[in-house]
């Protein structure tokens, strides 16, 4: 007599017509992702009838893997550590590891360092790579790619077949520009999140853009300077900023790491904010709603971003076929005082 089949994920998917990201997302409960609850009790409800319990250990592998996935980010160990947002990315990659019986490696990889890549996984012996901070014209990640080593990225790269997971960083900025246009602002600055090679800061720049054409407002390059991921950073695009006539009388500052240094250097020109100068921030990092004023950001689900890259990362180092081979996660708009003088407190 033949064992019965064993329900998957994947059946459990198909019943409750959702992706299986969505179903990991709601059966291991992951916190800060934007998921209705119709389609939550959809699909505990078809993981209830098919008597679906997730398989912890995950698939055997074949004999030599080492069950370790390697999390390469492309900054410098100063900027991974002052940045609170990458922290909740990281927690978020190793809960899903540790879900799967996997290890995680964490290893920053200078951008210039052309063979960092291939020695994460001759050297260090790892299964897969979940790449960080995705930069144009990375050649040794492409030579990888093309050995068909496993990689997923936390970011796109434009006009490649790598699978990635990420946020619509565009909407996202575009969706902070027009609270402050809505708010009356006309001269608007932007502070990238990092400098303009990086994907993910092209595309917050993109989002500025396009609000301020849909709103038929004139694009002043000189208002647009780049961050470098850290606050001081900040500090020197928004001297900068400060020192354009007529002033600038708001800023995107896309990353609320970089925004520290901005707000520092606002107080220091002796302006008050949001009465002189409205600031809004991009990632909703827990300290933002703490901030000097508690700063108005784009709250991006962090440590469901860095879930959803493991869980998936290891799914492909397992030989699965991803049901989608890219994420989109959701953000939203958080409104607080620093856009705007008259609200109520938290």
């Amino acid at each position: 007599m033949r064992p019965a089949k064993r329900t998957t994920s994947r059946d459990v998917a198909k019943l409750a017509q959702v992706s299986r990201t969505t179903v990991s997302f709601i059966l291991n409960n992951v916190p800060g992702v934007s998921i209705s609850a119709a389609t939550r009790k959809r699909v505990l409800n078809a993981a209830k009838k098919l008597n679906y319990s997730p398989n912890i250990a995950g698939k055997k592998l074949v004999s030599g893997k080492s069950y370790t996935i390697g999390l390469v980010l492309c900054q410098s160990p100063e900027q991974i550590f002052t940045d609170a947002f990458l922290l909740q990315v990281i927690l978020g990659v190793e809960h899903a590891a540790i879900q799967q019986g996997f290890h995680v490696l964490l290893k920053p990889v200078d951008p210039g360092d052309a063979g960092g890549y291939a020695r994460l996984i001759t050297e260090n012996h790892v299964d897969g790579i979940l790449l960080s901070g995705p930069r144009q014209n990375d050649t040794a990640l492409m030579n990888l790619h093309r050995q068909h080593v496993p990689i997923l990225l936390m970011g796109q790269l434009p006009e490649t077949d790598i699978p990635f997971v990420d946020v619509d960083a565009a909407a996202g900025a575009e969706l902070a520009v027009n609270h402050l246009i809505e708010r009356g602002h006309r001269r608007i600055g932007i502070i990238t999140n990092a400098p303009l090679e990086y994907t993910s800061a092209q595309q917050r720049r993109d989002g500025y853009l396009q609000a301020l054409k849909k709103s038929k407002l004139p694009i002043n390059k000189a208002l647009i300077k780049e961050g470098n991921y850290t606050p001081a950073s900040g500090f020197e695009a928004m001297q900068a900023l400060l020192q354009r006539t007529p002033r600038v009388t708001a800023v995107f500052v896309a990353s609320d790491v970089v925004a520290m240094g901005a707000i520092l250097a606002i107080k220091q020109a002796g302006l008050r904010i949001p009465k002189d100068i409205a600031v809004i921030g991009f990632d909703d990092i827990p300290l933002a709603e703490y901030y000097d004023p508690p700063l108005t950001t784009i709250r991006l689900p962090a440590f469901g971003l860095g879930w959803a890259g493991g869980e998936r990362l290891i799914r492909l180092i397992q030989g699965d076929t991803l049901d989608q081979e890219n994420v989109f996660l959701k953000s939203e708009l958080i409104v607080r005082k620093s856009s705007f003088e008259n609200m109520l407190p938290n």
